[in-house]
C-alpha cells in the first residue's frame, strides 16, 4: 500500500494540504455564498410563515370571542323567548282554569238545583205514600177508613220528629 511508504510520506502531506486549499477556496467563493443565501431565505421565509401564523392566531382568536359573544346573545335571547312563553302560557292557564271554573261552578248549581227539587219531589211523594199507606193500615185495622186531613198531619208530625 503506498500510503504506507514512509518515503512517500511527506509528497503525501504537501499534496494534501494543495487539495485542502484548493477545496476550501473553491466552497469559500462558489459553494458557501450559495449556502448562506439559502439559508438566509429559509430563515426569512420561516419568519414570514410565524408572523402569517401569529397574525392567523389573532384573527382566530378575534373570531372564537365574536362567536362567543354571539353565542351569549342567542342564549340570553333564548331565555327571554322561553321566559316570555312561560309567562304567557301562565296567563292564557290561568285564563282557562277560571273558565272552567265558572263554568263547573254554573254546572254545580244547576245540578245542586236539581237535586234540591228531586230531593223535594221525593219527600212529598214519600209524604204522600206514607199517608196512603198509614190511611189504609188503620183501615185495615180498625175497619173504617181514617180521616185523610188526619193522616196528613200525623205523617207530617212523624216527619217533621225525625228530621
Amino acid at each position: 500500500m503506498p500510503q504506507l511508504v514512509f518515503a512517500d510520506f511527506a509528497p503525501q502531506l504537501v499534496w494534501l494540504a494543495i487539495v485542502f486549499v484548493a477545496l476550501y477556496l473553491v466552497m469559500a467563493r462558489s459553494a458557501a455564498p450559495r449556502i448562506g443565501a439559502m439559508l438566509e431565505l429559509r430563515r426569512d421565509r420561516i419568519a414570514a410563515d410565524l408572523d402569517t401564523a401569529a397574525g392567523l392566531k389573532r384573527q382566530a382568536e378575534t373570531a372564537l370571542m365574536a362567536y362567543e359573544a354571539a353565542l351569549a346573545e342567542a342564549r340570553g335571547r333564548a331565555v327571554a323567548v322561553i321566559t316570555a312563553a312561560r309567562q304567557q302560557l301562565a296567563l292564557e292557564t290561568g285564563r282557562h282554569k277560571a273558565e272552567l271554573k265558572q263554568t263547573l261552578d254554573g254546572r254545580v248549581a244547576v245540578a245542586e238545583a236539581r237535586i234540591a227539587l228531586a230531593k223535594s219531589a221525593a219527600i212529598a211523594n214519600v209524604r204522600d205514600i206514607s199517608a196512603l199507606a198509614a190511611g189504609e193500615i188503620t183501615a185495615s185495622l180498625l175497619g173504617e177508613a181514617p180521616d185523610a186531613g188526619a193522616v196528613r198531619s200525623a205523617v207530617d208530625a212523624a216527619l217533621q220528629a225525625r228530621h
